[in-house]
């Protein structure tokens, strides 16, 4: 039997709320009693806050007042057009527009993958509306001292994904033409070890995914740890929306680099967890430190 044969169903998703925050229509589920500080859960790349379905049942059975936004260019929400429409500027601001329309001063910032980039910048951008924050997978990293495309392309070469990510509607179109394809080859259990990825030689580290999708066969795949059901969910998504919306967050990255110059470089004062997974080829353990290494060297070059 197969691990999505085999896994529970998930526990059911709130209605929907919607909310106009910050220029856009944002979707968002809400769970647990309306008392004390909420915890909002920020989603990834390429997910929906359907991704917290089990974080928000088991926080609201402990009690816990939640909410999971579907965030700009996904699920229910808006997707507006214009690649500068999904900078930090904007997606931080869309969190603070759905604190004021709930009447929350502030708020526990939860975010894994991207919405891990957004829930760290949250304490530096708008220190008042955060009561914590919880990164899961993605790390806390100051301000490069470099564009950070520059620094993955010298990194990583053009094949990198995040760079290949950057030239408009390319990313999109592949990424589209087979939507339950592209879902299934995300929505696995990791193919190889972190060491394992970083023992093989340089130009098959490049982290180039739109290449492995092209090579992903589904019917073959063993590694699916989501149900027919669950993922279904998230083929209707995206079939729906597309993936513009989602590729335009890494289309910002010089562009949120650029904005961010005048920011803190350390969070200070608010209370900080960090989660991270052992198997991530792409987000491992060790990427402070790695970031560390690189942005001393690249200070002294």
């Amino acid at each position: 039997m197969s691990q999505s044969q085999s896994a529970a169903p998930a526990p059911p998703m709130p209605q929907p709320a919607y909310a106009e925050v910050n220029g856009v229509r944002m979707a968002y589920y809400e769970a647990g009693p309306r008392r004390g500080v909420p915890i909002v859960l920020c989603h990834g790349f390429p997910e929906l806050s359907f991704s917290w379905r089990w974080q928000i049942a088991a926080l609201a059975a402990a009690g816990r007042w939640v909410i999971a936004p579907d965030q700009r260019g996904y699920g229910l929400t808006e997707c507006p057009e214009g690649v500068e429409a999904y900078d930090i500027t904007h997606l931080t601001g869309d969190l603070v527009g759905l604190l004021d329309h709930l009447g929350v001063e502030k708020a526990v910032f939860c975010g894994h993958d991207w919405g891990g980039i957004i829930v760290w910048q949250m304490p530096l951008m708008h220190p008042d509306r955060v009561a914590g924050v919880i990164g899961v997978n993605t790390p806390f990293i100051p301000r490069l001292p470099v564009d950070p495309i520059t620094m993955y392309r010298r990194a990583f070469g053009d094949d990198m994904y995040i760079v290949y990510f950057q030239t408009p509607g390319e990313a999109d179109a592949l990424l589209s033409q087979d939507v339950e394809r592209t879902i299934r080859y995300f929505m696995r259990l990791p193919g190889a070890t972190v060491t394992a990825v970083e023992g093989r030689p340089p130009e098959r580290r490049s982290l180039a995914l739109q290449e492995g999708l092209k090579r992903y066969d589904p019917s073959g795949d063993s590694q699916q740890f989501l149900t027919a059901e669950d993922i279904a969910v998230f083929v209707e998504a995206f079939q729906r929306t597309g993936f513009t919306g989602p590729v335009n967050w890494y289309r910002n990255f010089t562009r949120n680099w650029e904005q961010s110059a005048d920011l803190p470089t350390r969070i200070d004062g608010v209370p900080c967890l960090m989660v991270m997974a052992e198997k991530d080829a792409v987000l491992p353990p060790a990427l402070p430190t790695a970031w560390a290494i690189r942005s001393a060297i690249w200070r002294r070059s």
